[in-house]
């Protein structure tokens, strides 16, 4: 009895919570644009609730990580959007329980395409075959727009693995010296 009363209580505070959580995937809405982590990520607040929403198509330079054009991609994306109302048309979230999604701003702007057509972020191939957005990066390539005035930039996931690479190398030489 005491292990069915238990369920049935874990069951209804689990049913309650999920009641509150509203999944967005494959969604249209409008929410306000509070944070901007990167140039690829931001935070919105949409019925009293924050969270974050990585933009589809796209992978910015790394800000955290020091790649060039991480802070000039963080500010764009912060000139187009930040302490605005935007509206998402939402794909699904990832693992890190970003919802993914295609930005317009309060002008009625791709954000997602803007990041590209200014050279501030890459056509994240690896999880979008939309041509636009390959197009748009292969103009922005030829203009010599953004990131593509250097000689050569580094794509955010090469950069990545590069970094995790170089801190287990020196991880292991660490623990070498102290051995």
């Amino acid at each position: 009895m005491n292990k069915f009363l238990i369920f049935f209580l874990f069951s209804v505070f689990a049913s309650a919570q999920n009641q509150f959580k509203e999944n967005l995937s494959y969604k249209t809405f409008s929410a306000k644009v509070i944070g901007i982590s990167d140039g690829d990520t931001m935070e919105v607040l949409y019925k009293k609730t924050p969270f974050k929403i990585r933009l589809a198509h796209i992978d910015a330079p790394e800000k955290r990580g020091k790649q060039p054009f991480g802070n000039n991609a963080k500010m764009i994306l912060s000139d187009l959007c930040f302490g605005k109302i935007v509206t998402e048309k939402a794909e699904k979230y990832d693992r890190y329980k970003r919802l993914i999604a295609v930005i317009f701003n309060d002008k009625g702007e791709n954000v997602n395409h803007q990041m590209i057509m200014l050279g501030m972020a890459w056509h994240y191939k690896k999880y979008s075959g939309d041509p636009v957005y390959s197009n748009l990066e292969s103009e922005a390539r030829k203009n010599r727009v953004g990131l593509w005035q250097g000689k050569n930039p580094i794509a955010p996931w090469l950069w990545r693995e590069n970094k995790k690479k170089n801190e287990s190398r020196n991880f292991k030489s660490r623990n070498l010296r102290y051995s």
